[in-house]
């Protein structure tokens, strides 16, 4: 390890670790303000990951609101030219109320968006660097695929009303084919049709296992072109060597209205929820006035703070007390000495207590001394 990253916090070791990744594959740096008309965001809430938005008036007396996403503002300010598809990445921090949270928060993301003609090729580069993201934060991650398009067939197939679709989109996210049942025979679906529902909660396990397994569920052409796509994803990620850590999990359910394709999220060892999220969005272009399509993803960073958070075993390698009379230039070259060497160094007056420390040193007036180690 690098010695400047010995004092960087793990967030800031992956701004730099994943700026230089996306930038590798041509990606540009996008940078937006911290606030924006509210009436844009309005307008667009329903792609938006949270209803609140944090407002407040400009100088102007217009409404203006402090950034809660920063894709809508990617794809307001993109071409849109399917010819010439456009690659940016970005950090930024973005203003809402997390899921499950009481309050606003502050919340650090780095991501990159792919607007143009979304091909085979766009969606596995993304994918990839939404691998290769992972990696950069620890060796120790899982990236889960799904596709909208295989549960919106399913979905369709049911021909349920909207509002008992969201029910049972609810029981699939949480794995729970107890509710599912029940659901169905609320509502007088088949057999057939209920263990399918069953089946597709509970399908989880690597893209080459499973995939057989999602094919046998298919009951029309929407599914089957999902398993087309997913199928070839799976062979070029054979190819190049990246298919272990990428697994299929249908329960992986987003608002449809948004995603249409592709979806994904990411979890790596030591934080509790998904660290990384993206999939295509195809529908919030279009609504947006252009003509293309979109892949993307971000990683929030805010996460890392729970990572590798244990204790520490010493706050500091060298605590350097110094008595009264201690010749300051000496004390100082003391302290130089040792950060020269690769150590961390506190200097004060009078050992606390609070401090943990791997050496104990004193300046005296007749020179250093070590008092522990």
């Amino acid at each position: 390890m690098k010695q400047t990253e010995l004092y960087l916090k793990k967030e800031e070791q992956a701004i730099f670790s994943l700026r230089a990744l996306f930038e590798q594959y041509g990606y540009r740096k996008f940078k937006m303000s911290k606030f924006e008309e509210y009436d844009f965001y309005a307008d667009n809430r329903s792609f938006l990951h949270s209803e609140n938005i944090l407002t407040f008036t400009g100088l102007d007396g217009k409404l203006l609101a402090l950034k809660p996403d920063v894709t809508l503002s990617i794809v307001k300010n993109a071409k849109g030219e399917r010819k010439e598809p456009e690659r940016v990445y970005y950090n930024e921090n973005v203003y809402r109320a997390r899921k499950g949270a009481g309050e606003y928060k502050e919340i650090m993301q780095v991501g990159l968006e792919y607007i143009g003609e979304v091909d085979s090729y766009a969606t596995l580069e993304v994918l990839l660097l939404a691998q290769k993201s992972l990696q950069a934060i620890s060796g120790d991650y899982i990236l889960d695929v799904s596709h909208m398009g295989f549960v919106a067939g399913l979905m369709e197939a049911t021909e349920l009303p909207l509002a008992r679709q969201k029910r049972i989109l609810d029981s699939i996210s949480e794995k729970n084919a107890h509710t599912i049942r029940h659901i169905c025979q609320e509502a007088a679906v088949s057999e057939d049709m209920t263990k399918r529902l069953e089946a597709l909660a509970g399908l989880y396990g690597s893209l080459e296992e499973t995939l057989p397994q999602a094919k046998a569920l298919c009951c029309n052409e929407r599914m089957e072109q999902a398993i087309k796509e997913l199928e070839e994803i799976l062979r070029c990620l054979k190819i190049v060597g990246n298919e272990k850590r990428i697994h299929l999990d249908f329960s992986i359910v987003n608002d449809m209205d948004y995603y249409n394709g592709i979806i994904f999220q990411g979890f790596i060892h030591g934080v509790p929820s998904g660290i990384l999220s993206g999939g295509r969005y195809d529908h919030l272009v279009r609504k947006l006035g252009k003509d293309a399509d979109a892949i993307g993803f971000a990683v929030y960073l805010d996460l890392l703070e729970r990572f590798d958070s244990a204790e520490k075993e010493y706050d500091v390698d060298t605590l350097l007390l110094y008595e009264d009379g201690a010749d300051t230039a000496a004390l100082a070259a003391a302290a130089q000495m040792l950060t020269d060497n690769g150590q961390s160094v506190l200097v004060q007056r009078e050992n606390t207590g609070n401090i943990k420390y791997k050496q104990l040193l004193c300046m005296k007036d007749r020179g250093l001394e070590i008092i522990a180690e």
